[in-house]
């Protein structure tokens, strides 16, 4: 006859995986086998990592209110505050003493409404609710940038190609996979996506997601989304619809990866004239921009599209902007590219730190005030020469065009 295992002990497993201990320490922490420790947690069914077994492993990263002193009884009440590890605990324990979700609410200061979608949400596969298991998925929702779904199944890319090469539209697909794929288990939501997942697939060509070709199955047969509602110009929506920095990958912000760009203009006299500057984070190389006579969306973007298409690909991972109307055709940018604009938060130059310092240099050779437009493109490109020459401490005093050169010379190091 199998051991039976008290609530508490459970509790206490969970507590300790969550917190980052191996399945293997969280075994012998509360004296259960690995095999039980292993049933444990794939019975609970909500947050789907690899652990591994041994001294090393666990859950990444640390979960905010897990760690003591991160919150308790004591932190002030606030309005649509989430849920606490405290808080999630206390379910737990009001649910295993039969409790309503209505008596629970009270225990915890919360609606019996914010009760109800708390369990449906993270309850496991068994019906069992754990508050650290429950914490944990909580975390990994929240999580931010999100991983792209389609990236990583091309199963299920095939499988909106085919439906739209027969004419299904997003809303469609997206609505067959939910009937196909009910459920609120990790292998069911991995298997289905929303419609605006596959709209952004079609108007933001990422690698390794769906051919280049779909958009034109729509029923608009559009090349970019059109912006919905009013548009002045200069008002937040013109960039409704667009991916902020916080959607950034992190291997853009760690500047591990190559290929991540930033780009502003510099403005002459009078904001009569101006010169596009674009950056690239790893390498600190220098692309300029030649904008006669005009800097609006239109010659911004076929500067950008010009200069940029002659990178190979792998050196067009994103580009970071800030919200000036300059890039009002982003979505044009983005699909000629194949590269996806991030754009920073408004009056937040320093989320473009790399920009900022690189236009700094070049006022060396721009001064303010003066009439950018009397510069040529080889006068352009003389400035650029001379700023990737200049040796980089941030580089080990190699210059940005030495570092570009060899990622050019081996595209795997990228």
């Amino acid at each position: 006859m199998p051991k039976l295992f008290s609530y508490e002990t459970r509790a206490e497993f969970f507590e300790l995986v969550c917190g980052g201990a191996s399945l293997s320490r969280a075994a012998d922490g509360v004296g259960v086998s690995r095999e039980t420790a292993s049933s444990w947690w794939r019975s609970s069914g909500l947050v789907t990592p690899v652990i591994r077994f041994g001294a090393r492993g666990g859950l990444p990263g640390t979960v905010p209110s897990m760690v003591p002193g991160a919150s308790g009884p004591d932190e002030p009440a606030r309005a649509r505050r989430p849920l606490t590890s405290e808080d999630r605990s206390m379910i737990a324990v009001g649910l295993m003493c039969g409790c309503s979700y209505a008596q629970i609410g009270r225990l915890i200061g919360r609606d019996r409404s914010v009760v109800c979608r708390e369990v449906t949400r993270n309850r496991g596969p068994d019906g069992s609710y754990w508050g650290a298991v429950a914490h944990r998925a909580a975390h990994e929702r929240r999580r931010r940038p999100k991983a792209f779904k389609l990236h990583d199944n091309p199963g299920l890319c095939r499988r909106i190609e085919t439906w739209m090469d027969d004419g299904w539209s997003p809303e469609l697909i997206a609505a067959a996979l939910r009937a196909d794929h009910p459920g609120s288990d990790g292998q069911a939501r991995m298997a289905r996506v929303s419609h605006e997942t596959i709209y952004r697939a079609l108007y933001v060509q990422t690698r390794g997601s769906l051919r280049k070709d779909l958009a034109a199955q729509l029923l608009t047969k559009r090349r970019a989304r059109k912006p919905q509602g009013h548009n002045d110009g200069r008002g937040k929506s013109l960039y409704r619809e667009a991916f902020t920095i916080r959607d950034r990958p992190e291997e853009a912000a760690d500047r591990g990866v190559p290929g991540h760009w930033e780009g502003d203009l510099i403005m002459g006299a009078g904001n009569q004239s101006a010169i596009g500057t674009l950056v690239e984070r790893s390498t600190r190389f220098v692309i300029l921009l030649h904008l006669p006579g005009r800097h609006d969306a239109t010659s911004v973007a076929e500067a950008m599209i010009r200069e940029m298409s002659q990178l190979p690909i792998h050196l067009r991972r994103s580009l970071t902007w800030d919200r000036g109307v300059e890039l009002a055709l982003y979505r044009d940018i983005e699909v000629a590219l194949e590269m996806p604009i991030f754009f920073c938060d408004p009056h937040a130059p320093w989320q473009r730190g790399s920009n900022e310092n690189t236009n700094r240099l070049l006022r060396f050779w721009f001064e303010k005030g003066t009439d950018l437009a009397t510069h040529t493109p080889d006068d352009l490109a003389r400035v650029a020469a001379k700023l990737n020459a200049r040796p980089r401490p941030t580089l080990d005093m190699q210059t940005p065009a030495q570092a570009l050169a060899r990622l050019l010379a081996n595209p795997a190091a990228a």
